[in-house]
């Protein structure tokens, strides 16, 4: 497949390619664009980029857009792949290019060509009847968007700003082939049964309220999850060395001053004052972990200093941003801060690479790696920088791991290496990040003392491998839907009882498990077995347990996996020493 690279270029690739993904997304959005103009010509053009899975356009229409439309627009845009119009990149002043589209009519369009420098000349992509100001990539023709689907609308405010006009987002994704596209659909599908909002409702995890709305309550099961993956990272991070600390939820403003977040993060913070002074809640730990780094003096003998902290972290999340567990206020992070020697970078960051992949792949994820280099906006010296992103560059490729580079994208104060990681249904989520930093022990004047008895500045790693606890968790229950494993399943076991004859029976089972701590639950309701399987089975418990008159003659239980049907090979008979067994195998994964 031929792409039009931004500099005019034409590179061939393949589908499965980023950067051929990506140009035949963007061209699907102008296809959707073109189909707009010529359905509604007085509707005006926002923006259309790819994203991770298809595109979408930003449009101005007096009455919007609703899912009503799409069949018709979906209609038109498989015309124009019909046509089979071949893309082409031409260029024009910035003049030539605000008075074209002064002529179209096209006020977005304008804005933005506005900002462009003068003197510039400004790339258009034309295919048939419609020309768009876009730098590209495209690919050369529209008949390879084989495939194409309308998946939905939404409402977004011009350039993400909500004092702007709310224009509607019209959503989409194409492939190169139908069965590409009915495999997409199908994941799809497959996403909303999953989809960790429906589910975190359906069996108790969490909630949101309009009362503190992008701030996650937690109810009892929920925690129950949450207090397992904190107890799983503290066993991996007591072995590795590391010393756990807890600082401060609000500190004041010099200090995010000295770390640089007042002036590269402050539209993110929420801010109070206290006394008269200004305060920020912490949207990051690493300042506070800065402070207790330099509580004390430190020789090049104590480093590695590790040091992990589990820090409540707030962020200024625009509401329309907002999703479920995915995207909020406030999290949890699973952060640690590494203060080590020059020397000591390779090993730091191996150590950290092979303790992150230890965890995806308990998890049972699979992931890529990139490697993100400076931002535009970012501080520190050119030299610092080479070293940092060599030292990242360098532990990867001793330690034989593939990997992108991600230009540009890095944090202001270091680059960093992402984790992006696949679940069960091919989706791909960015968690785990390691980011080298020269600059805040700078900023803070962190010290130690050398081998040649003069003060030195340590460099410092700044990284998670949850990324966020919460949205961890959304993650996760997407990915198993709901059916956890043992060991991390909120409730492991459920004993239902036959009769009210068998209650009491039911009830020192349910007291014994408790007593060897299996976490379980009693259903001595007085339903049928029939329905209280299904409602179990429904709330997806590892097992479920029958203790009837037989169970209750013998001394046992008759278990039942979650996805047992009436099959005999599903149910077994166990004394319960036995099943409390079977239990503890499977819990041997919060402790390995």
């Amino acid at each position: 497949m031929k792409v039009i690279r931004n500099n005019g270029e034409v590179y061939e690739g393949d589908f499965s390619e980023k950067e051929v993904q990506r140009a035949f997304w963007h061209t699907s959005a102008h296809i959707l664009a073109q189909a707009v103009k010529r359905l509604y010509p007085s509707c005006r053009c926002g923006i259309g980029p790819a994203v991770e899975q298809g595109f979408y356009y930003d449009f101005d229409f007096p009455d919007g857009f609703s899912e009503d439309d799409l069949p018709r627009i979906e209609a038109e845009m498989k015309r124009i792949v019909g046509e089979a119009l071949p893309l082409e990149r031409y260029e024009m002043t910035k003049e030539e290019s605000l008075a074209y589209m002064a002529g179209r009519q096209e006020p977005y369009k304008r804005e933005l060509i506005a900002e462009v420098a003068d003197g510039e000349r400004i790339t258009f992509y034309r295919q048939g009847d419609y020309a768009e100001f876009c730098a590209g990539p495209h690919v050369e023709n529209t008949a390879l968007v084989g495939a194409l689907k309308l998946t939905g609308v939404a409402g977004a405010y011009w350039r993400g700003d909500e004092r702007n006009r709310m224009l509607t987002r019209i959503y989409g994704v194409s492939f190169p082939e139908q069965e590409e596209l009915a495999a997409y659909l199908e994941m799809r599908e497959e996403a909303k049964r999953r989809d960790h909002r429906k589910l975190g409702k359906e069996l108790g995890l969490f909630t949101l309220m309009e009362e503190g709305p992008g701030f996650p309550f937690f109810l009892p099961k929920g925690t129950i999850l949450k207090n397992l993956l904190i107890g799983y990272w503290r066993t991996l991070h007591e072995r590795e060395g590391y010393r756990e600390i807890a600082t401060p939820m609000l500190l004041n403003r010099r200090l995010w001053e000295t770390s640089g977040h007042w002036a590269h993060y402050r539209e993110n913070m929420y801010t109070t004052k206290i006394d008269g002074e200004d305060f920020a809640v912490k949207p990051m730990n690493c300042p506070g972990g800065m402070l207790v780094y330099r509580m004390e003096p430190h020789s090049y003998k104590d480093l590695p200093i590790r040091l992990g902290e589990l820090g409540m972290v707030h962020r200024h999340e625009k509401s329309g941003q907002m999703h479920g567990l995915m995207r909020v206020r406030c999290f949890t992070q699973d952060d640690a801060h590494i203060f080590m020697t020059p020397e000591q970078i390779p090993g730091e960051i191996k150590a950290v690479i092979r303790l992150i992949d230890e965890v995806y792949t308990k998890f049972g994820f699979s992931y890529r790696i990139e490697l993100s280099t400076r931002p535009k906006d970012s501080m520190g010296s050119d030299e610092d920088w080479a070293r940092a992103t060599e030292g990242l560059q360098s532990a990867l490729e001793e330690l034989g791991l593939s990997y992108t580079v991600n230009e540009g994208d890095g944090a202001f104060y270091g680059p960093k290496i992402d984790f992006h990681l696949r679940d069960s249904l091919g989706r791909m989520w960015q968690c785990g990040t390691i980011q080298l930093d020269f600059q805040l022990p700078v900023r803070f004047a962190a010290q130690y003392t050398g081998a040649d008895g003069k003060k030195h500045t340590p460099i410092m790693i700044h990284r998670v491998i949850y990324g966020s606890i919460e949205r961890f968790i959304g993650i996760l229950t997407e990915h198993y839907a709901g059916k956890f494993p043992v060991w991390l399943a909120p409730v492991q076991a459920r004993i239902l009882s036959i009769s009210e004859k068998n209650e009491a029976y039911a009830r020192r089972v349910y007291e014994r498990l408790r007593g060897q701590g299996v976490r379980c639950e009693l259903d001595a309701r007085g339903e049928k077995l029939g329905y209280k399987i299904r409602e179990a089975q429904m709330q997806k418990v590892p097992y479920i347990l029958i203790a009837g008159e037989r169970e209750e003659r013998e001394g046992r239980i008759t278990v039942r996996s979650r996805d047992g049907g009436q099959d005999s090979k599903n149910t077994q008979s166990l004394s319960l020493q036995a099943f409390v067994e079977m239990v503890s195998a499977g819990q041997k994964g919060a402790e390995t």
